[in-house]
Parts: C-alpha cells; structure tokens; sequence
C-alpha cells in the first residue's frame, strides 16, 4: 500500500461528516472541491467519492496543477494535434479526453495559471473544447474534483485566483479539518499505519501519549513519516517513546483542555484566512456571534483593532500559548 491510498480511518466526528459529504457530493455528479492542510488526506476523499459515485466503473485521471508551466499545463489537460507545436509530431489526447466517464482530479488547483483557470471554468460550464491546433470540438464528460491547501476565497479577493472558478467549485465543498482538531483519529491513524508498515509492532501507553500530545503540523503525512522511523529503531513488538528518540523531547506541560484547543483552532483558522472571520467561523464550526464572543475573551474585539493589529494580537497571543507548553517533536 503506497501512501497514495493510505488507510481511510474516521473515527472523530469530524471525518464522520467528511465521509458525510462526501457521500452526498458523490450521487450529485457536480464539480468538487476538497480544501485542508498539506497530509490530511484530500486525494484519499477524492478517490472516495470518485470510489462512491455512479462514474467508479469509468476511470480515473489525477494532475498536479504545481507540476508543469501553463503551456504545457494547456496541452496536458486539453491535448493537440500534429504540428501544434514545435515536437508535436503525433497526435495526443488530453486528461479531459482520457477521464471520459469518470473523474479528472486536480490537484493544488489553487497553482493553475490564471489563464487556465478561465478555460477550466468554461470546461466546468459544459463548453465544447479543441485540442490545441485541433478543429474538432470535444463535449467534456469527466467530473473534476479539484483539491489546495490555499484559502481560495482570500486568493480570489486578492485577485490571485477567479473568483468565478472559486465560487462554481465551491458550490460542493469538502473540507478536512487538521489532525490536531480531530484528536480521536490520532491513535486509530497510528494503529492502521503501524499494520501497515509493520504488523507485529504496538504502541505502548505512553507512546500513545506522546502522539497523542503533539500538534502535527505535518498531519496524517508526518505522523506515517514518523512511525516508520520509530519502526526501524525498534527491536520489540512494543513502539515505546524511546524509538521516537529524534522526534520526542520532554514535555512539562499537562494535557491540552478543551478550552486551550477550541482557542488554538480559532487562532489557526483566522491564520489561515488571513483574518476572514466569517470563514475561520466555517473552518471551525461555530457561529459567527460565537466565534466574535470567543475573540472578546480572548482581548481580541469584533470592532477593535485594524487587521494589521488583530494580526499582531494573533502573534502575540499565540506566542503566549506555545510558551506555556514544550513542543514534543523537534522540527
């Protein structure tokens, strides 16, 4: 099992409602966005809902939209004939051609060139396309879902990506909440991997605290990462911290709250909407009120400071949270 297809583990209610709508987007046949933090797994749900939808039995195409410069993101996706280009010696179908029937998936669709976000979007509408040098018209018939880690709605004000592509994708959103805000898929994570990489290794009890303690930024990708490190220096069926030896450092803090994790992810969506308090409230799964109550008691005021501020409370606040703990893996 290569981590492309890793295991698909939901045992917060968080990655319940995940599994939720992707279900629901799967029966809808409509363009999908997947957003969340690099490593939460935004190809596995994509596989998913291709897996769960009436176009599984057709295939499936993926492309790093990061990957190739915009001439030849045009003539990956859309295909040319003879004489296009110089080199363009036989002709070639496109991903949109080769995902007939099934479902083209775009991956950090936040990278597409400008350009290419306008010919996607007309792709999306149903237009006909040619091949470049082409004269016959192509009807697309492949669902695209389309997946970043970027704030797309903050990309489009700032007109670094079409708002009109961001809000035709976003009409079926998914998004995947970080592992530090699903707690309770941390140790099921681990276990399945452990199975994976090595199925006589265990975790011991306080192993299991130690992941259990750390934020991992990195998510369901670091955590893989770190286990088969730790399974390599093992010479027992039980992973004990020890085998952790590069990652762990001593902790004096006691154990998170609900009160200081529900303040960490208010402060990590508003960081990562650029202060869009309306989204970070979406990100978080609070109200809006609630969200501006929580930012009052926090001495950050609805109509107080300027963004430049609210920012620098952000810093400052945060500073004081991670002085309070020790991080238990080393970067």
């Amino acid at each position: 099992m290569s981590y492309a297809d890793p295991p698909l583990v939901a045992a917060s209610p968080a990655m319940h409602n995940v599994l939720r709508l992707a279900g629901k987007a799967a029966v809808l046949d409509a363009a999908v966005l997947i957003t969340g933090e690099t490593g939460t797994g935004k190809e596995l749900i994509a596989r998913a809902t291709h897996r769960l939808s009436g176009r599984s039995a057709g295939p499936w195409v993926d492309f790093n939209c990061a990957a190739f410069p915009e001439h030849l993101t045009e003539s990956e996706l859309f295909g040319y004939e003879p004489g296009a280009f110089s080199g363009a010696v036989r002709p070639k179908p496109g991903l949109f051609e080769l995902a007939a029937g099934g479902s083209l998936f775009l991956d950090e669709i936040g990278e597409l060139p400008l350009g290419m976000q306008a010919k996607l979007l007309r792709v999306l509408d149903g237009a006909p396309y040619l091949r470049l040098g082409g004269v016959r018209r192509i009807a697309p018939d492949a669902r695209i879902i389309a997946a970043t880690n970027r704030v797309l709605e903050t990309d489009a004000e700032a007109g670094r990506f079409r708002s009109d592509l961001y809000y035709r994708l976003k009409q079926v959103h998914i998004h995947i909440p970080p592992l530090r805000q699903r707690l309770e898929d941390i140790l099921p994570l681990a276990r399945a991997f452990l199975a994976e990489i090595n199925s006589g290794l265990r975790l011991s009890p306080t192993a299991e605290s130690a992941l259990m303690a750390y934020d991992w930024p990195g998510n369901a990708r670091e955590l893989r990462g770190a286990l088969i490190a730790a399974s390599l220096r093992a010479t027992d069926v039980t992973m004990g911290p020890e085998h952790l030896e590069e990652l762990v450092v001593h902790k004096s803090a006691g154990p998170k709250t609900l009160a200081s994790m529900e303040r960490e992810m208010i402060l990590q969506a508003l960081r990562e909407s650029n202060g869009n308090r309306s989204y970070a409230a979406q990100r978080v799964g609070i109200s809006r009120r609630t969200l501006s109550r929580r930012l009052n008691e926090y001495g950050l005021a609805e109509e107080g400071p300027g963004r430049n501020d609210m920012f620098r409370s952000l810093a400052a606040l945060a500073l004081k949270t991670a002085s309070a703990r020790l991080p238990i893996l080393k970067e």
